[in-house]
């Protein structure tokens, strides 16, 4: 199962709306023939599905093998025919499957409709590596509304721009691909106008040819301002959307987004936190210091007025980038 969450991991960002889901087809020892596993992965819209990309991978191997995948098989006709038919086809024995599909269309079919032709199924397998990894696709379709990362880069003391504005940079090269990465596992990169007519940003993902994370020109996340861009910025063409933030994000959901990364700034990254609507912090943290309140801080409005209403969040991970730390923080009570 975690060959099929690595494999899964290798086409984040590239799916949606579908779920980027992983499997492994593992065959059923032969004499003469070597062990081996087949894996596959969800393609672009249109594309085959992981678990047919694994049979095919496999070919004649996959009867009577197993198929390990991170997410319950589809059972229904969409852009692609249903992966169960595929999968009993293949005379495949034993389904091992992650998480369960939430998608209405889905939800526990997949698995009834391959325990009816035989084939057993066992779930629950690596479901906590799973249900990490497709959180975001778990919130779109029970929400509607894509999952919501917030990238805040920051001193130690909490500032993110100097009081003449300058903020180029605040933390270093690692910490910055790092931050193009999230770009690219995101099916959108949301800042405020105010921050365009401020700093002009491409909201490109600009990495390296052999990254794994690597975008080219027809791949880039959507940009989204809120408020209007002016002429001539480099983020257009940009969708451009205002009011209500939560209406924002019920916009983009059924745009079919499933991920989204708001980037600022300190006003846009206020609103997203005070109104709830944050499921991921990323903070960049680089070893310097402002000095002093006169510099930007991270949020701009009004804070906790008190102890008693201070928010606390839950530590998920803590990654060292260069000479700047990663910290990474769910709210509390979040899976």
């Amino acid at each position: 199962m975690l060959r099929a969450v690595e494999a899964a991991e290798r086409v984040h960002g590239r799916t949606s709306p579908n779920p980027w889901v992983g499997a492994v087809l593992v065959p059923e020892p032969a004499e003469g023939l070597p062990s081996a596993w087949f894996p596959g992965a969800t393609a672009p819209p249109g594309g085959p599905h992981a678990e047919v990309s694994a049979l095919a991978a496999a070919g004649e191997r996959a009867r009577g093998g197993t198929l390990f995948v991170t997410l319950e098989p589809c059972s229904h006709h969409g852009r692609t025919p249903p992966c169960v038919d595929a999968i009993v086809a293949a005379g495949v024995r034993r389904v091992v499957v992650g998480v369960c599909d939430p998608d209405p269309q889905v939800d526990g079919t997949g698995i009834a409709a391959l325990r009816a032709a035989g084939v057993e199924v066992e779930v629950g397998v690596g479901a906590d590596v799973v249900a990490e990894q497709l959180a975001p696709y778990v919130t779109h379709r029970r929400t509607g509304r894509p999952w919501v990362v917030l990238k805040l880069a920051a001193t130690l003391d909490g500032r993110i721009a100097a009081p003449d504005g300058t903020s180029r940079w605040i933390t270093g090269e690692e910490a910055r691909l790092d931050a193009h990465r999230l770009r690219a596992v995101s099916d959108a990169v949301i800042v405020g106008a105010g921050t365009v007519r401020a700093d002009d940003p491409a909201l490109t993902v600009r990495l390296p040819e052999g990254d794994p994370c690597f975008r080219g020109p027809d791949e880039q996340p959507a940009r989204v301002v809120l408020g209007k861009a002016p002429e001539g910025a480099a983020v257009l063409p940009a969708l451009e959307l205002s009011g209500p933030l939560e209406r924002v994000l019920d916009d983009l959901g059924a745009r079919g987004m499933v991920q989204i990364l708001v980037e600022g700034g300190s006003k846009v990254a206020h609103g997203f936190h005070a109104s709830g609507l944050v499921d991921r912090y990323v903070v960049y943290l680089a070893p310097a210091l402002f000095g002093g309140d006169d510099a930007r801080p991270l949020f701009a409005g009004a804070g906790a007025a008190t102890i008693a209403d201070l928010w606390r969040g839950v530590v998920r991970s803590v990654t060292s980038l260069g000479g700047d730390v990663r910290v990474e923080l769910a709210p509390s009570g979040a899976g």
